[in-house]
């Protein structure tokens, strides 16, 4: 079964082989989470989050039409990460939380370390799509073409977005310098 593409495991499990979510959830559950940490760096709401996609798929496995399981599962993390958002919005303040993924401070020397850090305050200051297009092509390493598919615009667009955003998150990240 390991030999299935997403698109035929997730035809079968629509069809009631709920067994082979595991499958696709092997596949996934990871590069879901690292979207999530990178969207709001907190470790356990990710966690929730990712494990919100998955129990959306078993709810809406009967709307999957056979398209690009990847584009379908991220537009599912997509809408979960803007409901979290709006409910937490008003409760959020500038704070950054704590509870960063935290970099092997043994491999990483600490100027390194503080680049990073430096970076990732930078990424949070943009806006949201930014932030996602950003995480999505630079971080998950997802295609231009896939990731039309998920926010629902062509492919020449994605790629002027994702340029006028890191361009964004330069100007971000040298303003806040020195």
């Amino acid at each position: 079964m390991k030999h299935l593409t997403d698109e035929e495991l997730m035809l079968q499990i629509a069809n009631g082989k709920l067994e082979l979510l595991s499958i696709l959830f092997d596949r996934y559950n990871v590069r879901i989470y690292n979207f999530f940490n990178k969207m709001i760096q907190n470790k356990m709401v990710s966690e929730d989050l990712t494990q919100d996609v998955f129990l959306k798929v078993i709810k809406y496995k009967t709307s999957y039409k056979n398209g690009n399981f990847a584009a379908w599962i991220y537009t599912i993390a997509r809408n979960i990460f803007s409901t979290h958002y709006q409910k937490t919005k008003k409760e959020r303040s500038n704070v950054i939380d704590d509870d960063k993924l935290e970099a092997n401070e043994t491999l990483v020397s600490e100027s390194r370390q503080e680049e990073l850090d430096h970076l990732q305050k930078a990424l949070l200051k943009l806006s949201n799509s930014d932030r996602e297009l950003i995480v999505m092509h630079r971080f998950q390493e997802i295609k231009y073409e896939q990731i039309a598919q998920i926010v629902g615009s062509n492919e020449n667009a994605v790629k002027v977005k994702v340029h006028r955003a890191l361009k964004k998150l330069k100007d971000i990240y040298f303003q806040t310098t020195v």
